[in-house]
């Protein structure tokens, strides 16, 4: 058994895009056997997907919830039954109730708040930093491009977040074609940011999307190996769990916002009290929907040139012009309490309902899973020097807000999980 290895710079973008979509969809497309290849590969992908879509409009129409949950103490003694393992692995999502107690997730809340108005942050905000989700019909969420306060790396570094990720990384096969893609028990370090939407927010919400590639998961090679069972008319053979090779990925250069790490899970942790009728997360709990996308774009109703709009540096969205059936899969969170948080699969699709008049506060921080590999390890020395100077990560634009705050996390503040996951033992 060998360790993956991978490249970690951007990929430079081709000069001429179009050329390169059309040259790929050429060479994908004669994979797949040709125009009736294509449309059966689709087909077969499609039906797949219909079967899934049916049973979420089946738990909505009921008003019960698709979500898997479980109670952190569960996780923490090992008491999790085979059924919900794979319960997890159908629906690539899960909430774990509990994640931290209610009033810790509260009182980091409230340190937040101190920390933002102790470094009168209002007066320095210059306004969003990216225009990541440029491609989305949204209103840009609440984020607050803070890194380094104490409640966000108390959380990280926390004994009780690792267990939940090392559940979570341990979901996936990470052992294949005599390789281990990943440590599914050390996860590495990706400092994200933290939202904080008020009462009485009026919002548009952020349309359906997926991230970490857009048309790199048609054009790279190494995302091609990813998808080769999609990409050759062999679905039945493919596993959305298998890392084979995602640690090998990486995004074309020039955007400000994207993802230098391998993720298992996007997640993030619960502040705030959240009913699921107040502009929370909605997912398509279809692990597999990635093959409908990418053979979607295949089509022959989409512009050999397109990519059903995919572009470089910004989500992948998904929408009802050319994803009609996943729309009609997307289905909201449970309710969830303060220190509850919730997870979903690196490529499932995801959005943020819009909301008129938010009723309590809907505020979040941020923290995925991205278990230690070659690629998370050479992105956890990057963040470790932007740890120590305050600065934003490589991911996020450079805004730097942090560099002379006071109150931010030290190194003292390190225990032994944290100095694991930025590399530093």
């Amino acid at each position: 058994m060998t360790t993956a290895t991978s490249p970690h710079a951007p990929t430079q973008r081709p000069d001429d895009l179009p050329a390169a979509i059309r040259e790929t969809k050429a060479q994908l497309r004669a994979q797949l056997g040709g125009p009736a290849g294509v449309k059966a590969a689709f087909r077969e992908v499609e039906a797949f997907v219909e079967e899934r879509v049916k049973e979420i409009e089946e738990y909505n129409a009921r008003g019960e919830s698709i979500w898997p949950e479980i109670n952190y103490d569960d996780i923490a003694a090992g008491n999790i039954s085979e059924e919900f393992k794979e319960k997890v692995r159908r629906y690539g999502v899960l909430v774990v109730r509990n994640h931290f107690p209610r009033e810790q997730a509260l009182e980091f809340d409230r340190e937040l708040v101190d920390y933002v108005d102790v470094n009168d942050f209002d007066a320095q905000y210059r306004g969003p930093g990216d225009d990541f989700f440029g491609t989305l019909a949204a209103s840009r969420p609440e984020i607050f491009p803070i890194y380094w306060s104490r409640p966000q790396m108390q959380a990280r570094q926390s004994e009780r977040t690792a267990k939940v990720q090392a559940f979570l990384n341990h979901r996936w096969k990470f052992e294949s074609e005599g390789v281990k893609w990943f440590d599914p028990d050390q996860d590495s370090m990706y400092p994200d940011r933290i939202r904080r939407r008020p009462p009485g927010t009026n919002s548009s919400g952020l349309g359906a999307h997926t991230d970490s590639g857009a048309v790199e998961r048609w054009l790279l090679p190494a995302y091609q190996k990813v998808f080769q069972d999609v990409f050759s008319g062999n679905f039945a053979n493919y596993d959305p769990w298998d890392a084979a090779h995602r640690t090998e990925v990486n995004e074309y250069e020039g955007g400000s916002t994207m993802c230098s790490a391998f993720r298992t899970f996007q997640g993030w942790t619960a502040l705030s009290d959240q009913q699921r009728d107040q502009g929370v997360l909605a997912t398509v709990p279809i692990p597999e929907a990635m093959a409908y996308i990418l053979l979607r774009a295949l089509q022959d109703d989409v512009a050999e040139d397109d990519l059903c709009g995919a572009a470089p540096s910004r989500v992948l969205a998904v929408n009802e012009q050319w994803h009609p059936l996943l729309m009609r899969g997307l289905t909201n969170i449970p309710d969830l309490q303060a220190g509850d948080s919730v997870w979903w699969h690196a490529d499932i699709v995801h959005a943020v309902d819009p909301i008129e008049d938010q009723q309590g506060w809907g505020n979040v921080m941020y923290i995925p899973a991205a278990p230690m590999c070659d690629k998370n390890k050479a992105y956890s020395k990057q963040v470790a020097e932007h740890f120590l100077n305050g600065t934003s990560p490589d991911d996020f634009p450079a805004e730097d807000y942090e560099v002379d705050w006071q109150d931010r996390f030290t190194t003292a503040d390190l225990n032994e999980i944290g100095r694991r996951g930025l590399g530093l033992d």
